[in-house]
């Protein structure tokens, strides 16, 4: 459809990723399209061109006001019959109210009137807008979901049934959407973010009537894995509650059946929170609609912190600005308390002093907010951190790794992870990740690779002695892995294997469909049951028998099955302040662990306390409550968004001719090599073919990319990725980013990005093209040539990646493996005695060509890229002397530019090998 508006053409449907974005377009385009017929009426050709669109755009939105309370059916039937009937001054007058109100969210504060005649309060300031006072005075709105094939007449009695049960006390206000199938129920749940439970009766249908392409790609998402066609119709209530749990597991779920009581308790009912036996109990429905969504709105420690603040309370206890006494009484600092107000100071206190819950021993409500954290991120137990994930990655390192024990890590992962080998005394085996040459990154570590190194370990008789594999998920760049797949065929090799997952940048991705699948919670869990399943135990035994005595290369080529008495160990880090709402440093660990309590309890609670702080801010603590409440309640309706945004930025660059000259979006065929690509993805964009669906690679291909990192290849520019960040993007135009290669930036959307800030950046990098062309259109023929030589060097004399070297044999903690024990050179460094400095220049490259043995004493970090090259204990390789050589930051952790680089004397190195 290419529907124009008065004087505007409007996008086609298929220039659309998500309905979402559709819908609110085309209402935009609807008001704009019947202001224009109120003014020219239907006389003469204009008149009829715009009449013509029009009814397109009703034509439109009348399949997707089928899933939405507001405005509703029956309110869009009475606008087409304003249509019908030539009101076209009603009809511009309610059609304006309801945009109005879509784009404010004014229908969520108050009723909205749909018949022009009736007065309205032209209430419509957007809500973000509003004061943060005056928003929460208000009740918060939500629909809920019928799903029931009903006649008009039946429809107004099931609404207005539920609207009687209303009273001034309920905590919430809902409205009802009814939509009659099964399939519609899904559609409906994966697009209507406003939808917080759904009420499945018996009258269902199974299959939709709906055939607009941009809704159906919902549906698909979940027939790929479930024959819906195969039910019989006494189970289409059940099986919707099984798959509305499967797609929105947050959302509650009411079964209205006539079915006995004996059938249905042997029935997967996914999260069904009641079951109503075929009665029309309205006042009982409508108490447990409300008491599930308080269920989810709950925040133990946020509303007794706030409890706390309203207290009158003494303070005899080391905090003086408890209460904000100290900043009161001063003459000088009235301005901290002008800026942050009083309750931030009045919620300030300390566990020691009593009234609040101790996050060292907690029992109360912060104990409750770290069940429900739990309950939301599908973990077993959860535990908060007011100090980042760098903490919690050494936590759960400290509390699960005995000095000795072989870990398997990517090199590549945050500096925690390395730091925490040091501290726990590890023996490590570094891991490979794919490198990206000539983007100056590393992708993840493949498969092949991590049971490669398994598999050398239980060659060497080693195998026993390795504890965790550590992987990142997803990466800084956003390649995600097959989760569930890596831990399965692990476990094939090694059953008891712990799985550390560094999410630190996931944490958003539990409450997206496509997105969950790929976590660790949702894997761990998953593998739990897959292990049930005597279908497992058969697929182990047969694969047993195929694989005795068979090469590792054979193991490696095959797709492992799981023994059915694998244990599943599985732990996740969440910077949940970096991608969800909460405060600087609030972060959470995930445990999904069979053997916690019996091995691991003690010990964690012995490191958790070695490393958390015994005075943790408790602003930090609320903000991760706080945050916990919002994904359970609009995580969906944010992720979605977020979403749209960067496949928004990734369409614009890629259709754009100015912004193609200079800039490319790197894509999945970019970043990830094609034989971990297996549905052959190479864009979710493609200006031919248009939107991919990305839901089919990621539920089959060993690494995806992340559609919410986009990252911009602008050694066209001429400006290397830190110059572009810096001086370019933040200096002139305040736009904030921190993550940079060689010629690459990254531009990271988040729950909090709106269209405005999209379509700010996409008018910065066309402004940045315009200038770069006017400037080439007025060089000079030497000025153009040192413009393409900039150019050259940055897309084309791309250094290569170094490999990981091996530990120098004084540093080797397993014989026969290149494990390394990085704990006893890092503290060897201490002494600076064993220590030398080495100038990085042409004639140190060309004493280790020659066989000279230089053994690193720190960590050598450059940003960017920002991963370790060096490691203590490691041999410095040519490749790594001359990668450092033809970086061009200036900005290179363990590296003194006065002195060079810090190696082991051979005086120390002959200590260590006689240990």
């Amino acid at each position: 459809m290419n529907a124009q508006t008065h004087g505007r053409k409007i996008p086609s449907i298929g220039d659309y990723y998500s309905a979402t974005q559709l819908r609110a377009d085309r209402w935009s385009a609807l008001r704009e399209a019947v202001e224009a017929l109120s003014r020219h009426g239907v006389e003469g050709r204009q008149g009829q061109k715009i009449l013509a669109s029009v009814e397109e755009l009703f034509e439109a939105l009348a399949p997707i006001e089928l899933y939405w309370a507001f405005p509703g059916a029956g309110a869009f039937d009475h606008l087409r019959r304003l249509l019908e009937n030539r009101n076209f001054e009603d009809l511009t007058t309610v059609i304006r109210r309801v945009v109005r109100a879509l784009t404010s969210g004014a229908y969520r504060r108050r009723s909205i009137p749909l018949v022009a005649n009736e007065a309205d309060a032209e209430d419509y300031e957007d809500e973000g807008a509003l004061a943060p006072e005056a928003r929460a005075l208000g009740r918060p709105y939500f629909e809920i979901m019928i799903v029931d094939h009903v006649n008009e007449h039946q429809e107004r009695f099931l609404k207005s049934s539920l609207q009687r049960m209303r009273r001034p006390e309920d905590p919430f206000i809902y409205e009802a959407v009814i939509v009659p199938s099964l399939e519609d129920a899904l559609i409906g749940i994966l697009f209507n973010h406003n939808v917080q439970a759904v009420v499945v009766r018996p009258g269902l249908t199974l299959k939709s009537r709906n055939t607009l392409e941009i809704l159906n790609k919902y549906l698909r998402r979940v027939g790929e894995e479930e024959d819906v066609d195969a039910l019989e119709p006494s189970d289409y209530g059940p099986e919707a509650c099984r798959l509305i749990a499967k797609v929105r597991p947050e959302l509650d779920a009411y079964l209205v059946t006539d079915r006995s009581a004996e059938e249905i308790a042997g029935l997967d009912l996914g999260r069904c929170r009641r079951v109503f036996y075929n009665q029309e109990d309205f006042l009982e429905l409508h108490l447990n609609l409300l008491r599930g969504v308080n269920r989810r709105f709950k925040t133990p420690f946020f509303n007794a912190l706030k409890e706390y603040s309203r207290q009158p309370t003494g303070v005899f206890h080391a905090l003086p600005i408890s209460r904000g006494k100290s900043i009161s009484r001063s003459h000088w600092i009235q301005d901290m308390g002008a800026f942050y107000g009083p309750n931030i100071f009045l919620a300030e206190t300390s566990a020691t002093s009593g009234g609040l819950d101790s996050l060292l021993e907690p029992r109360g409500p912060i104990k409750e907010a770290q069940e429900l954290a739990a309950r939301a991120f599908g973990a077993k137990q959860t535990f908060f951190a007011t100090n980042g994930t760098s903490t919690c990655n050494k936590i759960v390192v400290q509390a699960l790794v005995r000095p000795g024990d072989i870990v398997l890590i990517d090199r590549d992962c945050h500096k925690s992870h390395h730091y925490g080998m040091v501290l726990a005394g590890a023996s490590v085996v570094y891991m490979e990740s794919y490198p990206l040459h000539p983007y100056s990154m590393y992708g993840a570590v493949p498969l092949s690779e991590i049971k490669g190194k398994l598999l050398a370990l239980r060659a060497a008789g080693k195998l026993e002695k390795v504890r965790m594999v550590l992987l990142t998920n997803c990466t800084f760049d956003g390649i995600v892995y097959d989760v569930e797949r890596v831990m399965s065929e692990c476990l094939a090799i090694k059953k008891d294997l712990i799985f550390l997952w560094d999410e630190a940048w996931f944490a958003f991705a539990r409450f997206g469909p496509t997105y969950r699948q790929r976590t660790a919670m949702n894997a761990a869990n998953n593998l739990r049951e897959n292990l049930k399943r005597p279908a497992t135990a058969k697929a182990f035994e047969k694969q047993a028998k195929a694989l005795q005595g068979a090469a590792d290369d054979v193991w490696i080529r095959t797709r492992l099955a799981p023994p059915p008495d694998a244990r599943v160990r599985v732990y996740a880090t969440h910077s949940t302040h970096k991608t969800l709402t909460a405060l600087r440093q609030g972060s959470m660990i995930h445990v999904n662990d069979q053997d916690f309590k019996g091995e691991v309890e003690q010990s964690f609670h012995e490191a958790y306390m070695t490393h958390t702080s015994t005075s943790p801010n408790y602003q930090i603590i609320a903000s991760l409550d706080v945050g916990r409440r919002q994904v359970e309640l609009e995580g969906f309706e944010f992720v979605q968004r977020q979403i749209e945004s960067a496949m928004s930025i990734r369409r614009a660059v890629a259709t754009h001719p100015l912004l193609q000259k200079y800039f490319k979006v790197l894509t999945a065929g970019d970043m990830i090599p094609a034989e971990y690509r297996e549905s052959g993805m190479t864009s979710y964009y493609d200006p031919e073919q248009g939107w991919q669906d990305i839901w089919h690679s990621w539920a089959q291909d060993e690494f995806v990319l992340d559609p919410t990192r986009i990252t911009l290849a602008v050694g066209g520019t001429g400006w290397d990725g830190d110059t572009f960040k810096t001086q370019i993007l933040m200096d002139k135009y305040g736009i904030q980013i921190n993550k940079t290669s060689r010629n690459t930036v990254l531009f990271m959307t988040n729950i909090g990005t709106t269209r405005s800030s999209v379509a700010y950046l996409i008018e910065v990098l066309v402004e940045i093209a315009k200038e770069l062309d006017e400037l080439l259109d007025d060089a000079s023929r030497m000025e153009r040539m040192a413009f393409e030589r900039r150019v050259t060097s940055l897309v084309e004399h791309v250094p290569p990646l170094p490999d990981f070297s091996r530990f120098h044999a004084a540093f080797r903690s397993a014989e026969g493996t290149p494990a390394g024990d990085i704990r006893s050179a890092f503290f060897l460094a201490y002494d600076e005695d064993d220590c030398d400095y080495e100038e990085l220049s042409k004639s140190l490259i060309e004493r280790v060509e020659a066989g000279e043995e230089l053994v690193s004493a720190s960590f050598v970090i450059p940003y960017p890229p920002g991963f370790p090259i060096l490691m203590p204990g490691q041999v410095i390789s040519a490749e790594i002397l001359a990668f450092m050589r033809a970086l061009d930051v200036s900005e290179i952790h363990g590296y003194r530019h006065d002195l060079g680089l810090r190696v082991f004397n051979k005086a120390a190195l002959a200590r260590a090998a006689n240990r």
